[in-house]
């Protein structure tokens, strides 16, 4: 089944720090640009981090620049995002999208702005993240 598939939400507290996974089946990621995006209940889906196919080019919005790192590991078929210092405002529903036409991009950012005006070739359901005291 070709899908991808998000895991490592949860209830976390302020200022503590969650690695979210994205893992591939049925078809290989090292191809595709992948991002990570989330949306919070009332607000429009927003791109958090991007990375290119190759690793060389990483995009992060400004809210997170500084605190969420993403990586891939091509061998396991999977991207992480790894979230630190995590705020309560960082609550929402975070999923990850794959594209083989991003990956041709000259600046992966465009992946990320691109939320809600192009349909990825793959996206994930989602995980729930909350960060609360």
């Amino acid at each position: 089944q070709v899908q991808l598939v998000e895991s490592g939400g949860g209830l976390v507290q302020p200022g503590g720090s969650l690695r979210l996974s994205c893992l591939a089946s049925g078809f290989t990621l090292d191809y595709y640009a992948v991002g990570w995006f989330r949306q919070a209940p009332g607000k429009e889906r927003e791109g958090v981090a991007c990375v290119s196919k190759s690793d060389s080019n990483i995009y992060y919005a400004d809210s997170v620049k500084g605190r969420f790192t993403i990586s891939r590991d091509n061998a396991k078929n999977t991207v992480y995002l790894q979230m630190n210092s995590l705020k309560p405002e960082d609550t929402a529903v975070y999923y990850c999208a794959a594209d083989l036409l991003m990956a041709a991009a000259p600046d992966v950012q465009e992946m990320c702005v691109s939320v809600g005006r192009v349909v990825y070739d793959y996206s994930g359901q989602g995980t729930q993240v909350t960060v609360s005291s």
